[in-house]
């Protein structure tokens, strides 16, 4: 991972949580135990390579974990770690949060920036 800039810890989820995928798989995750071939058929544009880095990456962050079953063929089962599950009601609130502010019509309501208090976070 990059080098952060500070201490902060926004910074320091956003570096676990940051890409395209980490959040999804989180999100794909909340509901229980998936084989690698599940978490593929819940979303089919993450390539082989891509799911299985970025699984790497939540499994080091602790956030995710994989356990190994022996025999063949091999069957590797991913589940949210304890620290994992108490992402998901955070992950649910940015869903209902988009749902909520993308139902705003752009032409004829205020944009996410309008919204109270968004404008003060933006100057600072």
């Amino acid at each position: 991972m990059k080098d952060l800039v500070s201490r902060c810890p926004i910074e320091e989820v956003m570096q676990v949580l940051s890409g395209r995928w980490r959040t999804l798989l989180i999100y794909y995750l909340k509901d229980g135990t998936k084989r690698f071939s599940d978490l593929r058929r819940d979303n089919p544009t993450i390539s082989h390579k891509m799911l299985a880095l970025e699984l790497r990456k939540l499994e080091d962050a602790g956030i995710v974990q994989r356990t190994e079953f022996q025999g063949y063929p091999l069957r590797v089962e991913y589940d949210l770690t304890p620290a994992g599950t108490t992402l998901v009601p955070l992950i649910d609130s940015l869903g209902q949060w988009w749902e909520t502010t993308s139902a705003i019509p752009e032409a004829s309501g205020p944009s996410v920036l309008a919204l109270p208090g968004a404008q003060a976070q933006r100057n600072a």
